[in-house]
């Protein structure tokens, strides 16, 4: 199975990418030129790297990367400064979200690819009646107007939810929620749900970032984690007990 990533030299990214290869996966990263990645990942026998800006990427170009793919998945976010935040591009996990899948399109694959995304808990999944208090409202109203990339989260789920629904015949979807994260050197035990089982605004928990490449690299590898998930968003949380 190959897998390509994008946002691979980020914090989550990077874990991700080292998951998969020590499942003895294929795997494809596009990351921009000049970005750094352990040395027992970029040298990697089963890692094939891209240095290129994913968005300045030709249609071509992305079909061409694309394809031979049995999976693709997104860490990509912002950078937590004030160019990351409020800068150009404004859109970079939508418009990412919409161009591979474009691309993956465009290869008219009999088997669909899976696509997994990384998101956010403070996203809430409008298919689903996922309650959500008249303060929490408020203050995501707040945030949309404050943080762009929040905007940008919920629009690429969005994307993935309503333009490619639940029964496309070349592309399959997960949009995993990890809450507030923290950054662990090995994976602990975690749990999985559907929807949040705590306010992400006034009750977070927290989600390492190794628990997150995990479940993401069982969604891709693991037929039955697949099955049981895709088209969903779920929520993941470190357990404590």
């Amino acid at each position: 199975m190959t897998t390509l990533v994008v946002g691979a030299s980020g914090a989550t990214g990077q874990l991700l990418v080292e998951q998969l290869l020590n499942r003895g996966e294929l795997v494809k990263i596009i990351v921009r030129p000049g970005s750094d990645l352990p040395e027992t990942v970029s040298h990697h026998k089963n890692l094939t790297t891209i240095h290129a800006s994913i968005l300045e990427l030709s249609d071509a170009e992305m079909a061409q990367h694309v394809k031979g793919c049995d999976a693709v998945a997104s860490c990509l976010g912002h950078n937590v400064s004030f160019k990351g935040i409020y800068g150009h591009p404004r859109r970079l996990v939508t418009e990412a979200t919409r161009r591979l899948c474009k691309a993956i399109k465009s290869n008219e694959l009999k088997i669909p690819v899976k696509f997994v995304l990384m998101n956010t808990t403070g996203n809430s999944n409008r298919d689903l009646s996922e309650p959500v208090s008249f303060g929490q409202k408020c203050v995501l109203s707040l945030i949309r107007t404050l943080l762009p990339p929040h905007v940008d989260n919920e629009k690429a789920a969005d994307f993935l939810r309503m333009e490619i629904g639940q029964d496309d015949s070349e592309i399959e979807w997960v949009a995993v929620r990890p809450d507030n994260l923290t950054n662990e050197g090995e994976v602990t035990k975690y749990e999985v749900y559907p929807s949040p089982i705590r306010s992400a605004i006034f009750n977070p928990g927290t989600t390492s970032r190794i628990n997150v490449s995990h479940f993401m690299a069982e969604l891709i590898t693991n037929q039955e984690s697949w099955i049981k998930w895709k088209g969903q968003m779920p929520v993941i949380y470190n357990q404590y007990h």
